[in-house]
């Protein structure tokens, strides 16, 4: 999994041109399209809350678990709706961002929750982090579905019995081979761009598909609806992108305290080189790496 470090460095940099491009709670997971690409990048996110409300079946008064809940704007949306969100989060800039706001934000691994903490939840919803609970390492060491397995199961005991759990996350359409993936391979080809998501995302591996993430879940979960969100990623990606584009003078003073940092820090510029070569997007129209968003219900 993807430790506090790894997350650090993959999100605190980005926290204030994000939150500068995007609004306080920047929304950096895929929006919900459903095939109109004439939605505003809002609009589709706005759609897409109410997609994951209306697959756990959120009502006024619901207590819900984010896990990996960002710079917060489900928990804004939670909060919007008249629920309780407790949103758990490894980036310390994120928290800060969500309890500025007066939101419930918590730098907590998973991984070391205990499902009784914070009572019974009527649902839980993770939007975007299951692709960082499994680091390469683990996936070599044949531990990919164990890890899986534990969040199913951590999700299945702090719901009430009739809770939902919505996971939304990236997923490989052809598991790459990470011995072979480089940024120091063929500029463009396939290991080239994975060796460049791989910097940018340290400590993470994408899950191998729909029918291993089910599989793990079965012993706790049926599945009961899913959607294809590759091409609303595509879309999402190209909005970002525009958004982090539009000049403005705050983000020229933050991007200028970065200079340091690039200048001393291999690893950093390579993560900015994938932002500017779009490698996470091209994995995307490459079809390489899709996008999914399931609902499950809890089993007795």
């Amino acid at each position: 999994m993807a430790t506090q470090r790894d997350i650090e460095a993959t999100y605190d940099y980005m926290d204030r041109v994000f939150r500068l491009s995007l609004g306080n709670h920047a929304d950096i997971t895929n929006a919900f399209y459903d095939g109109d690409f004439s939605l505003t990048l809002e609009q589709a996110q706005n759609a897409k809350h109410k997609y994951v409300f209306d697959g756990i079946k959120f009502k006024p008064g619901d207590k819900i678990l984010d896990i990996g809940c960002g710079w917060g704007p489900m928990l804004a949306a939670i909060k919007e709706r008249g629920g309780k969100g407790i949103g758990l989060t490894l980036s310390p800039a994120q928290a800060k961002a969500c309890r500025a706001d007066g939101l419930d934000a918590q730098i907590q691994d998973w991984k070391k929750l205990d499902a009784k903490k914070f009572g019974k939840m009527d649902g839980v919803v993770s939007i975007g982090a299951f692709e960082h609970f499994c680091s390469i390492d683990e996936y070599k060491a044949g531990k990919q579905e164990e890890i899986y397995g534990q969040f199913f199961k951590l999700c299945h005991d702090a719901l009430e019995p009739d809770g939902r759990l919505f996971l939304q996350t990236m997923m490989f359409v052809k598991t790459p081979d990470p011995d072979k993936i480089s940024v120091r391979a063929a500029k463009y080809s396939d290991d080239w761009v994975w060796g460049h998501l791989a910097k940018y995302y340290p400590g993470s591996w994408a899950p191998t598909g729909l029918e291993q993430i089910v599989r793990c879940a079965s012993p706790y979960f049926n599945l009961i609806s899913e959607n294809d969100g590759r091409l609303d990623y595509i879309q999402t990606m190209k909005e970002w992108t525009k958004a982090v584009k539009k000049p403005s003078f705050k983000k020229l003073l933050f991007l200028l305290t970065l200079v340091p940092k690039y200048i001393t820090n291999q690893d950093f510029r390579y993560q900015l080189a994938s932002n500017r070569y779009g490698c996470n997007r091209l994995a995307f129209e490459r079809n390489i790496l899709s996008h999914q968003r399931m609902v499950f219900e809890r089993k007795a």
